[in-house]
C-alpha cells in the first residue's frame, strides 16, 4: 500500500513541474542577478559566476535585455541566439556569421551589418 504522504509529495512535484518556467539571460542580467544576492552571500560556483561575468560582461543588464528583444522581434532571431550574440557582443560580420554557420538560416548582410551597428552602439567601453 502506498504511504499517503509519498503520493501527496509525488503530487506536490508534479504540480510544480507543471508551473516551472524557464527564461534565457544574458551574462548582464546574471550578473545583476548575482549583485542583487549580495557579494558575501554567494557560495563558491557562485563567487567563480561572479568573476567570470564581471571580466567578460560586455553591455549593461538592462541593455542587453533590451538588445535581446529588439534582435527577437526587428531581425526575427530566435530567443536563445539573441542571448548568445548579445553575450559574445560580435564586432564584426565575419564574427556574427559564426553563430549562423549551422546552415538553418541565411540572414541578409544588410541586416547582419545592422546587428553589429546596434551592438557596436551599446558596447560598454572598457
Amino acid at each position: 500500500m502506498l504511504d499517503l504522504n509519498i503520493w501527496n509529495r509525488i503530487r506536490v512535484v508534479r504540480m510544480s513541474e507543471k508551473n516551472m518556467t524557464e527564461k534565457k539571460l544574458t551574462l548582464p542580467q546574471v550578473k545583476k542577478l548575482l549583485e542583487s544576492m549580495g557579494e558575501e552571500n554567494l557560495d563558491q560556483f557562485q563567487r567563480r559566476t561572479f568573476d567570470y561575468i564581471s571580466k567578460f560582461s560586455k553591455i549593461d543588464a538592462e541593455i542587453a535585455e533590451k538588445l535581446v528583444e529588439k534582435l527577437v522581434t526587428e531581425f526575427g532571431l530566435e530567443e536563445e541566439e539573441a542571448v548568445q550574440i548579445v553575450n559574445c557582443a560580435p564586432k564584426s560580420i565575419e564574427e556574427l556569421r559564426v553563430f549562423f554557420a549551422g546552415g538553418r538560416k541565411i540572414i541578409e548582410a544588410s541586416k547582419l551589418e545592422a546587428i553589429v551597428g546596434l551592438l557596436n552602439e551599446h558596447r560598454r567601453l572598457k
